[in-house]
């Protein structure tokens, strides 16, 4: 089961120990979905459009992909 996370600093504590990162876009609703995959679970994050870029900046994942 995934499990999701409402701090952004958390977050990008758990995607130094990410394999992938994968963002998706849902534009009907105004936030982006990050997802980073350790060896063990899968974590979730909304983030508003707007903000996006910036904390994509942040993440320290190695490898970031964007699904459409």
């Amino acid at each position: 089961m995934p499990k999701e996370i409402t701090d952004r600093e958390e977050f990008i504590k758990i995607s130094e120990k990410a394999v992938e990162c994968r963002v998706i876009k849902l534009e009907k609703e105004g936030v982006a979905k990050v997802k980073a995959r350790t060896s063990s679970y899968l974590y979730t994050i909304k983030i508003s459009l707007n903000e996006l870029d910036d904390f994509l900046k942040k993440l320290k994942c190695q490898n970031i992909k964007f699904v459409e």
